[in-house]
């Protein structure tokens, strides 16, 4: 038994939609992650991508936003503990988890090399 009333099936999704628009609006990288994305994909449509071709770029798209939100995360639950004062612990997570998104963003650059490569070249 929990003290939480269960939220239900599609108060789930309205949750998740909420939290989706909450770092649109707040996350300028998020937003340039998404346009950089739709013109990968509009790229790889017009060079004619199988279809392992466009879930790999799917998967790196992923795996860059997915990790841009939970850095925005980590920071909005690091910010609300510590009342925005300096901590040196916090700058650290803070900055492991933009090293997360540095990271994610340059696998998926290369995967876009890899893949675009083959087909310009």
């Amino acid at each position: 038994m929990t003290k939480f009333k269960s939220q239900g099936f599609g108060n789930t999704f309205r949750n998740a939609r909420k939290g989706f628009r909450l770092v649109l609006k707040s996350e300028m990288n998020i937003r340039v992650h998404i346009v950089i994305a739709f013109f990968v994909l509009i790229l790889g449509y017009i060079l004619n991508f199988s279809a392992l071709e466009f879930c790999m770029l799917l998967f790196a798209i992923a795996l860059v936003i997915v990790s841009e939100m939970l850095n925005t995360a980590i920071e909005f639950a690091l910010d609300s503990i510590y009342h925005n004062r300096y901590s040196k612990m916090v700058g650290m997570a803070k900055d492991i988890s933009a090293g997360a998104v540095m990271f994610a963003s340059v696998i998926s650059v290369v995967v876009g090399f890899i893949l675009f490569g083959r087909h310009l070249i």
